[in-house]
Parts: structure tokens; C-alpha cells; sequence
């Protein structure tokens, strides 16, 4: 494993300020438009003009939010889905309609008593185009069904284990087009975090998820492993790890 310092990454977008609610009370059917000076795009290198322009302006879609993560684009329908991790659920925006509740629950559906962060994280498509989830409440990846407006919040357990030990709470992932799916997994939806009496791993870690299920350890390396993207050829696995200004790749 190596690693590229952010001296090397193609483009980072930096939001300045964020807006907090009541977890309790639900985002409103809005469509804000305005832009915000104090939000910026942060290209740390030439290529990544290559990617998005140095002149592109942060515009907000949907507010009201506490903590949201996992942004999916779903071209069959042209829109946008995202986790609310603290109201355990997932919702839809369109340049229509804006936002408005998709699923629930998305992350915690009961399978296992706790506390900490109950919602789904990172989402995907698989190959069939069946909704993938990072799962903080169950501690698993799971898939559900194809997103439409009939969705219902149905899952089935893909990985839950590693070596008979209960994951953390897969975080983020990215499918590679042989079917192989590489996550995360790191402590967030704990609530203690590192020091959950229910965390049964001493690691971190990275995992591969096959199609017949067998689940390989990538790495135990890193302390917080978080975002995680394959490279265009995929060739190399690239791994964010919190807290540090760096990208590693496997």
C-alpha cells in the first residue's frame, strides 16, 4: 500500500459551513437555488480542471439535514438519492420536485440492538441495477430492491461477518465490473466509536466482497478508512482515510 499526499489529488470540494436541524423534524420539499460565496471548489492540481472547472459555483439543493452522506445518481429516472444517516433514511432529489423522503428505514431495520448512527452511509447500483447499501444501524452491506416509487424497505444481508466477527459499519464502496464490491469499514456508526463495547474487531478494515460471497481483508492499515473509488482502469483502489490530508492506494 502507498500513499499520494494532497498535493496529488486531482480535486477536492471543500464545504464551508454546514446547517444543523432537528434530526426529529424532516427536511422540507425545497429546491434552494442560491449559491454560497463561503462554499468553494478546491482544485489541487491541473488535472483535475479535467474534471470540473475552477469556475464552478456549489449551489444547494436541499436543506434541513443534520448529517447526510452517500450520493447516488440513478440515470434511469435522472435523479439524485442520498442518505439522512441520523433519521435512517434515504431521500430523492430532482430539479422538479427537490427533496423528498424515498425509504425508510434505510440502515437500521432491527437486526441488532444499539446505539450510534442508525441510517444507511455509502450507496450504489449493482450490475442489475438493485440498490446497494453501507448500512451503519445492521452493521452490514446489504441490497434491497431497483429504485423506483414503489421501493419497499426490504434487504438481504451481503456481508456481515469477517471471520465470524461482526463488521463495524461498512461505511462506503465501489463496484468493480467483474462484480467485486471493495468497502469500508470503519467505526462511525458505532456509538462509542473505537471504544463500543459492541465492536468485535481490533481493526479498520478494507474489504473485497466477491459475488459468491467470500469476503477477502484488503488491508487493516489504516485507522479510519472512509471514501474508496476504483481508478478509471481499474487497476488501483483508491482509499480516503479520515483525518489525514492523504488518499492511499492499494
Amino acid at each position: 500500500m502507498k500513499n499520494i499526499t494532497n498535493l496529488f489529488l486531482l480535486a477536492t470540494i471543500s464545504l464551508i459551513g454546514a446547517c444543523q436541524s432537528n434530526s426529529e423534524s424532516a427536511p422540507a420539499n425545497s429546491t434552494p437555488t442560491e449559491s454560497h460565496s463561503d462554499f468553494r471548489v478546491q482544485i489541487l492540481h491541473p488535472d483535475g480542471e479535467k474534471v470540473i472547472s475552477p469556475q464552478a459555483q456549489i449551489e444547494v439543493i436541499a436543506e434541513g439535514h443534520e448529517w447526510t452522506e452517500g450520493p447516488l445518481y440513478v440515470p434511469d429516472g435522472d435523479y439524485l438519492l442520498y442518505s439522512d444517516i441520523p433519521r435512517n433514511a434515504i431521500y430523492k432529489w430532482t430539479e422538479a420536485e427537490g427533496s423528498h423522503l424515498f425509504l425508510q428505514p434505510a440502515g437500521s431495520t432491527g437486526l441488532i440492538e444499539r446505539e450510534g448512527q442508525p441510517g444507511s452511509n455509502g450507496l450504489l447500483l449493482n450490475a442489475e441495477g438493485r440498490l446497494v447499501l453501507c448500512q451503519h444501524g445492521d452493521r452490514r452491506v446489504a441490497i434491497g430492491e431497483k429504485p423506483s416509487d414503489n421501493i419497499k424497505p426490504e434487504y438481504e444481508t451481503l456481508a456481515d461477518k469477517y471471520q465470524e466477527a461482526q463488521l463495524n459499519s461498512p461505511n462506503d464502496g465501489d463496484f468493480h465490473s467483474n462484480g467485486d464490491l471493495y468497502f469500508t469499514d470503519p467505526p462511525y456508526g458505532l456509538d462509542k466509536n473505537m471504544e463500543d463495547p459492541a465492536k468485535e474487531l481490533d481493526f479498520q478494515g478494507v474489504y473485497r466482497l466477491k459475488p459468491d460471497g467470500q469476503i477477502d481483508l484488503i488491508s487493516k492499515d489504516l485507522k479510519y478508512p472512509n471514501g474508496i473509488a476504483l481508478s478509471k482502469d481499474e487497476k488501483k483502489l483508491y482509499v480516503a482515510n479520515s483525518g489525514k490530508e492523504r488518499l492511499y492506494w492499494m
